[in-house]
């Protein structure tokens, strides 16, 4: 009889004697009915290469390479190396790569390994860098098309926030701009060992070619919806004449000519709305 997932991690955390590295994030999923989920939620195939940030114990690893053509994986942890090539070092397109992500040029990694057509990363996050980890892929890798990741329930409720939302902020407006963001379902805590504080949710990023990261527009874009937002109850009015000094009756001005009301808020406005008024003061600011 097959060994369910929650059985192989409770014995591999007792017979390793692994210790669980808090500061790391490490909360294992155990819960083979979320991970079929996240399988099924995303359309993998032969012709698939995943990438998996933090595999662990191999919970997630396991089903991925069932279903798909090859995955690379990166783990921090010297620990888990061990474990993951004995259960995984017998498949042909499997890449454990021992390292911290932020460290790696991921399209490198790619083509030095792997010459899968399709590339999806597919992981689940610590909560602590889930934010540096996802803008780092998404501003350096041309390759990855999408991302379905696990993150905390708070966060993701974020990423994937309408317009005029308690939850719709700086994060929302600047992931929003650069994919078509999706939340897809919750997974409760209990879903894990050791039972974190707080539950997740799993969300889909598909990734807009189109957008360069690299132009000086979008990097300015990002820093003004920063600003834009750091005073959520003020207009944009006074957040605009708090960060760059300008005259109020400019910035009026400005937000007039835009076609939006003199004593609008960030959060009432549509990343598309935002950017087009960004645009106006990267031109004054740039005369």
């Amino acid at each position: 009889m097959n060994q369910t997932t929650k059985q192989i991690v409770t014995q591999l955390l007792k017979d390793k004697n692994i210790k669980i590295r808090k500061h790391l994030g490490q909360n294992f999923l155990i819960d083979d009915r979320m991970l079929n989920q996240i399988i099924e939620s995303v359309t993998i195939d032969k012709e698939t290469l995943v990438i998996e940030v933090g595999p662990g114990l191999g919970s997630l690893t396991h089903y991925l390479l069932q279903n798909a053509g090859a995955v690379m994986a990166y783990e921090i942890d010297a620990s888990f190396i061990p474990i993951l090539n004995d259960r995984f070092s017998h498949h042909d397109h499997f890449k454990l790569i021992h390292d911290d992500i932020l460290n790696r040029n991921l399209d490198e990694d790619i083509k030095t390994h792997f010459s899968n057509k399709k590339v999806i990363l597919i992981a689940n996050l610590p909560y602590y860098i889930t934010t540096p980890i996802l803008f780092k892929c998404l501003e350096e890798s041309s390759i990855i098309a999408r991302y379905v990741v696990m993150m905390q329930y708070e966060v993701a409720k974020r990423f994937t926030a309408s317009v005029s939302t308690k939850d719709y902020n700086a994060l929302s407006v600047a992931m929003q701009y650069r994919t078509k963001t999706r939340y897809l379902f919750k997974v409760p805590r209990q879903a894990f060992i050791p039972e974190p504080n707080v539950d997740s949710a799993v969300i889909s990023l598909d990734v807009d070619q189109n957008v360069r990261l690299d132009d000086t527009m979008t990097q300015f874009f990002f820093q003004f919806i920063k600003q834009a937002f750091k005073q959520r109850r003020k207009t944009l009015v006074n957040n605009i004449h708090a960060a760059y000094g300008l005259d109020k009756s400019i910035i009026e001005n400005q937000i007039s000519n835009a076609g939006h009301l003199k004593n609008c808020r960030a959060e009432s406005l549509s990343v598309d709305q935002l950017y087009g008024i960004s645009c106006l003061f990267y031109d004054i600011m740039n005369r």
